[in-house]
């Protein structure tokens, strides 16, 4: 089986339609990456937050507020 990349030549460019296809393609799948972030990753964790009451940073800020009215 041949390597079809030593057959491509180096001053040749490729067809503006083959060019825009490749870059959807790649837009596409950045987009769907995103999408996966967001509702994978993101989405359950604010909402967790909201029902949980609040995350770690909630539980640092009210030690620093009891902290504060400890001190005075």
């Amino acid at each position: 089986m041949d390597n079809p990349f030593k057959k491509i030549l180096h001053n040749e460019e490729l067809p503006k339609v083959l060019k825009k296809k490749v870059l959807d393609d790649v837009a596409m799948i950045k987009l769907s990456i995103d999408m996966a972030d967001l509702f994978v990753v993101k989405y359950p964790s604010a909402i967790g937050d909201l029902l949980g009451g609040g995350g770690a940073d909630d539980d640092k800020v009210s030690n620093k507020k009891k902290d504060n009215k400890n001190d005075k």
